[in-house]
This record gives structure tokens, sequence and C-alpha cells, in this order.
């Protein structure tokens, strides 16, 4: 007969599950650079998400001629709240899981989205992001890669 985990342990489960969907997600991202997914989680209800891409309307072409990223590109965590923006859910008190740890403008709408915990797993090559998200107490939690 199983066992059922302990709270931290089932919360870690639940992370794990999320992270593997949003890692499935990036994979509609049509940047050839690199694939980021997001989810935005409230009351284990999944209520949006995004993968990194250009607006909608415009050609799902993410790099220049020398591999550069546009800079219009969208990053997955813009999608996913601007896509909640449109719903009738509210991200207040969510949970974004996301593949990549958020830039600093990404981790901006995060604070102002009230989005009080991001689940990760690979760092962004900044990690001002990161801070930011910290010195507004929104609850930052690495996972190791090999365990989604």
């Amino acid at each position: 007969m199983a066992t059922q985990p302990e709270n931290g342990n089932k919360q870690a489960l639940l992370d794990q599950r999320y992270l593997r969907m949003a890692a499935i997600w990036a994979q509609n991202s049509y940047c050839q650079r690199r694939k980021v997914g997001a989810l935005l989680v409230k009351e284990k209800m999944i209520i949006s998400d995004g993968y990194n891409g250009t607006p909608s309307g415009f050609e799902n072409v993410c790099e220049d001629e020398n591999n550069q990223t546009k800079p219009y590109v969208l990053h997955a965590e813009a999608n996913a709240i601007t896509k909640v923006a449109k719903s009738n859910n509210s991200s207040d008190g969510a949970t974004l899981y996301v593949t990549s740890s958020p830039c600093l403008e990404c981790s901006k709408l995060i604070i102002q989205a009230g989005i009080k915990r991001v689940v990760f797993t690979e760092n962004y090559r900044l990690d001002a992001g990161i801070n930011l998200l910290k010195r507004a107490h929104v609850e930052v939690v690495q996972v190791d890669n090999d365990l989604i």
C-alpha cells in the first residue's frame, strides 16, 4: 500500500510535475536559441500558460540574420501574465512555474501581477530578476533539472 508523502514532499512533487509541463509547453516556441515555457497555477489549477515568442500577428521568427533575439520577442512569463490579464482569472497569490529564472523586466511584471511564488529550473544569465523577487518577498524556488 502506497503512503501519502508529507506536505513538503507533496509540494515538491507538484512543483516537479508543473515544471515538466512547463518544459513540454516550451516546445511550442518558435525561438531557435532558447525555448522557455511558463505556467501560472492557482489553487492547483492552471490559469494561464506561455512560451517565448513574437507578439500575436507577427511572423514566428524570433532571431534576426545574426542569430540575435529580436527586441520585440516576449518572454514566456510575460506571455503567461498578459494572457491571464485577458481572462476572468486573477494571478494574485498564484505560483509561476518557468523553465528559466525570470529576467529583471519579467520580475517586475511578476511582482505587479501579485504572484507570490516562482519555481524554476535553469538560471537565466543574469540574477537581477531573482534578486528583485526576493526583495519583494516573492518566494523563489529552484528545482534541480535532474528531478524533472
